[in-house]
């Protein structure tokens, strides 16, 4: 029986077309368009697809994919990673795309708050937060150099921070209502295109916190990820 696929903005039947070895395309008539898995079924009958000139993988009934012999955390940062880079492809507005992002890396990392500020030439503007409050989306504001987020840009590097409270470069935003959590680590990841500035990704929590080189790089994918989302959607 075949699926049919509803447009999730108009409700119309929707088209699909493979674009790769493991991703379908599904459009509508209404404009709308996304990115899904292939399944395994579709996989078999494409004729470039080669088992042996591809890491191990291992499909679930719904089509994800996670490497085999992986651990379970390693095979959920892979979900979680497709999953962004589906919604950085997608037709979702910036808005929508970077409100979900910080809220699958927030969940993904442990972490008690995640927050992207976007560059506009002039500041770094908050422009998606989970954790913090909402009302300050759009609201936040540093300048380069300007606390510990507007200093990773600076530096063009992230920053670990254990103790924000020993750091005076950390400002607090009233309306971020952020003292309430009295947050205790922070790692600010810059986002750059070549010495172009283009935001910062941080993770902050509320206990101390160690972060391992697998969750760093974890983090450095999603920063990617987020400017291929920027740079889509600036060329549109």
């Amino acid at each position: 029986m075949e699926s049919i696929i509803r447009c999730r903005k108009c409700g119309k039947k929707m088209k699909s077309v493979r674009v790769d070895d493991y991703r379908i395309k599904i459009s509508c008539t209404c404009g709308f368009s996304e990115y899904r898995t292939a399944p395994s079924a579709t996989k078999a009958i494409n004729p470039h697809f080669s088992r042996e000139s591809l890491l191990p993988l291992t499909f679930d009934d719904s089509g994800r994919f996670f490497f085999e012999q992986c651990a379970d955390r390693e095979q959920k940062e892979i979900i979680t990673l497709e999953e962004i880079s589906m919604l950085a492809s997608s037709d979702y507005n910036l808005d929508e795309v970077l409100k979900a992002v910080v809220e699958k890396t927030a969940k993904r990392l442990g972490v008690d708050i995640c927050s992207i500020y976007l560059w506009d030439g002039e500041f770094l503007i908050l422009r998606a937060t989970y954790g913090l409050a909402q009302e300050a989306v759009g609201k936040a504001r540093l300048k380069k150099g300007e606390g510990i987020t507007g200093s990773a840009v600076d530096a063009q590097k992230p920053l670990l921070i254990p103790d924000i409270s020993n750091d005076s470069r950390y400002r607090f935003f009233p309306e971020t209502k952020e003292e309430q959590y009295k947050i205790k680590t922070m790692y600010s990841y810059p986002i750059f295109s070549g010495t172009e500035p283009f935001g910062v990704l941080n993770a902050q929590t509320v206990v101390s916190r160690d972060f391992s080189e697998d969750e760093i790089y974890f983090v450095s994918v999603i920063a990617n990820l987020i400017l291929g989302a920027v740079k889509m959607r600036k060329r549109r």
